[in-house]
């Protein structure tokens, strides 16, 4: 395999010259060329045709997401955000997501900064995933007949007010923990939507993000589902009928009190790669719910969950991983087939439906 192109697009000269010395410090990247706004990225991604694309979102004249949205269509090559770790700069970011970005990079101290070594790895980590076979293609992709299919749903279903007014007092109910992270912000979109909102199970999602992310994270699929979905607070009563999306900067687990009430934590420790870690939120969620924990594990680099995956199934649980077929990044969801971890394999459409009949027993 040949060395990885990578196209810069910035207004600033000076993250230009920042981006192109890490890129150009990593075995197996190369620069393939620079851009100063999103005009430029578009003659130039047309003209090299780069395998990677870096694209800034703040520029004059063609912004970033005006670009990404061209690039995208024209299927030129997968493009990876940078963004300022701001409110504004998460909100553009989740767009730029559902617009079929590959994944973002922050810039830790805002819009312009010398200081990307603390992102170094996570950028080169992602140029390197998102340089892999046919990700243009599943970044293209738009919502299969299946899904379509699947919002008739939606016109079954009793509306949120009504759900929450007869679950309140529920106490058997089951637990659905999904794990999640590079190309997550778009796919989870294919799957959340679909599920009902008088699934009898609460929902715990775990997507790797920076802080201040998950958030406007949580708010945007609020909005986009039947169910309540909610950003993980330290106290919160879990409740059946709601999503629940870890924090970024702590782990997210459940107990169970004596009055049978289940609460969220979000504990710092143990110490982990990932904060929140798929596979402490997993573990916690089977010590609490036991056999009636479904496990849910999707897009996204390395092998966070895969153990959590394994331990569910042997405990009972029903397990379902997402298959390659949809997978933008076949990393997660691949080890916890290989550990046989895994009873249901299933593309990121379907997944919705496989939650439901996991859920009900049928």
């Amino acid at each position: 395999m040949g060395k990885i192109g990578v196209l810069i697009c910035d207004d600033s000269a000076l993250m230009r010259k920042v981006l192109r010395k890490i890129i150009e410090s990593a075995p197996g990247l190369y620069v393939a060329g620079m851009a100063r706004d999103g005009e430029d990225a578009i003659t130039k991604a047309r003209e090299l045709r780069p395998d990677v694309i870096t694209m800034d979102i703040n520029m004059p004249g063609i912004d970033g997401i005006t670009a990404l949205q061209i690039i995208v269509e024209e299927a030129i090559a997968p493009v990876i955000m940078v963004s300022s770790l701001t409110q504004e700069g998460a909100t553009a970011t989740f767009e730029a997501m559902a617009l079929g970005a590959f994944d973002y990079v922050g810039k830790p101290e805002g819009t312009v900064t010398k200081d990307m070594r603390t992102v170094e790895d996570e950028l080169i980590s992602k140029i390197k995933a998102a340089s892999g076979k046919d990700t243009i293609k599943k970044l293209r992709r738009k919502k299969p007949d299946i899904i379509r299919k699947a919002s008739l749903h939606q016109s079954k279903q009793i509306n949120r007010r009504e759900r929450e007014a007869v679950s309140s007092d529920t106490r058997d109910f089951k637990a659905v923990a999904i794990g999640i992270s590079t190309g997550g912000p778009k796919t989870i979109f294919e799957v959340l939507p679909f599920i009902p909102a008088d699934l009898n199970a609460a929902i715990f999602v775990v997507q790797h993000m920076p802080t201040g992310f998950t958030s406007t994270f949580a708010k945007r699929i609020d909005s986009s589902c039947p169910l309540r979905c909610v950003e993980a607070e330290a106290g919160m009563v879990v409740e059946p009928g709601s999503i629940y999306i870890g924090k970024a900067g702590c782990h997210m687990t459940v107990y169970k009190k004596l009055t049978g009430k289940i609460i969220l934590r979000t504990p710092t420790k143990p110490v982990h790669t990932f904060l929140p870690s798929v596979d402490i939120m997993m573990e916690s969620v089977l010590d609490v719910f036991g056999s009636g924990t479904v496990g849910v594990l999707m897009t996204g680099m390395g092998d966070d969950g895969a153990a959590g995956m394994v331990k569910i199934t042997a405990n009972g649980g029903i397990t379902i991983a997402e298959s390659e077929e949809s997978a933008i990044v076949y990393g997660m969801p691949r080890e916890a087939i290989e550990r046989g971890g895994a009873r249901v394999v299933a593309p990121s459409w379907l997944i919705a439906d496989e939650i439901v009949k996991a859920v009900s027993g049928t």
